[in-house]
């Protein structure tokens, strides 16, 4: 723990029942400070793992001696989460979830009722880092979480614990395993938010149905059938079928035995259809994003960065970009990339990152349109 939040003493700690957070209470604890733990229990349907972790974080909480209790944030999140995660779907855009989760549920109203409580900061098992005053990439890079925390405040940033931020993913597990954690060789979770790996084509079935349309390439031939494009995200390669011979027949200079990989490249959402071409199409050196944050950097001295880079997915690489002011529409802004990359997607987040004083800064980032 640094020195940076020791004034803090009474912390509410979201024990998710993961080892993540699990050591993150040990850590706070041990750092001397009086720490409380609440579940956050958000979605409780079939298929998702809530009761088992909600266990576990009971668990956990009983093992270490600390206060537990659980904050009942479903419908919150099946208003505000999930019905913005079907919208933007049914739109034709790839929604970013846990960018939203975040904003509403961790730092939006576990926050909020947090310091309504009297509770000095609250503290989560992420993956990133703050200096009492802005948003850093935390030790462990390959675990960096910062993509889908860039919703944050500055006014929250003091406020915010995150213990693992000088620690790695092989360390915390070791810390775990030292201090007999009852989840120390869990797995990591996955997929959505709270919810889990649900099959996400299952879900979108289940809520939005099918749209069947055409499958086309660049010139509008038309290679087959989808079943619906909330099914389909750019850049992606897999999870259609097309015509293979009718594609050989219009490309007749390519090799009958050797049909390229084919990418989703743009859904036409006016007309319902889904078209798909070679990966060198899916590329792109600039995009545009509206409704940029910034957490604590003014948008001018983010226009002039020299040492300015973007991640336009959690697992991405940050990319050397330039970003300035879009005549088409106020608020919106044009990013020029330093190389061409592909799935820049629409609804999809970027996330930007300055390197400054040896230190790299989450600044913020916009939805892509």
């Amino acid at each position: 723990m640094t020195e940076t939040f020791q004034n803090n003493k009474k912390i509410l700690l979201g024990l998710s029942g993961g080892v993540d957070s699990a050591v993150s209470a040990v850590l706070l604890k041990e750092a001397g400070y009086q720490v409380d733990t609440v579940y956050i229990e958000c979605w409780n349907e079939p298929g998702c793992r809530a009761e088992e972790d909600r266990k576990d974080a009971l668990a956990i909480a009983l093992q270490l001696d600390l206060p537990f209790q659980v904050l009942d944030f479903k419908t919150a999140y099946k208003e505000k989460v999930m019905g913005y995660f079907l919208s933007e779907y049914k739109s034709g855009k790839t929604p970013n979830p846990d960018v939203m989760c975040n904003k509403i549920i961790k730092f939006g109203l576990f926050y909020d009722w947090a310091l309504e409580n009297g509770y000095d900061s609250i503290a989560t098992g992420h993956y990133a880092a703050t200096d009492g005053e802005h948003l850093l990439i935390p030790k462990d890079i390959h675990k960096d979480q910062t993509y889908f925390l860039y919703e944050v405040n500055k006014e929250q940033i003091p406020k915010i614990i995150f213990p693992l931020q000088d620690l790695m993913k092989q360390e915390v597990r070791q810390l775990a395993i030292e201090k007999n954690i009852p989840v120390a060789n869990k797995k990591d979770s996955v997929g959505i938010c709270f919810v889990g790996d649900i099959n996400v084509p299952n879900f979108l079935r289940e809520n939005l149905g099918e749209n069947p349309g055409n499958i086309i390439d660049k010139k509008g031939n038309i290679l087959g059938r989808h079943k619906g494009l909330w099914f389909h995200t750019i850049g992606q390669r897999h999870g259609f079928s097309y015509d293979k011979k009718l594609y050989s027949k219009l490309n007749p200079d390519i090799d009958k035995g050797d049909i390229p990989a084919l990418y989703v490249i743009e859904k036409k959402q006016k007309t319902n259809e889904l078209v798909i071409g070679l990966q060198e199409n899916t590329l792109q050196n600039s995009f545009i994003i509206e409704d940029i944050h910034l957490i604590n950097f003014i948008k001018q001295e983010i226009l002039q960065a020299k040492n300015l880079s973007v991640r336009i997915r959690n697992t991405g690489k940050r990319v050397p970009c330039s970003i300035s002011t879009n005549n088409k529409k106020d608020g919106l802004i044009t990013v020029n990339l330093s190389k061409k990359i592909n799935g820049v997607a629409s609804g999809q987040s970027a996330v930007f990152y300055l390197e400054k004083n040896n230190q790299v800064f989450c600044v913020g980032g916009g939805i892509i349109l």
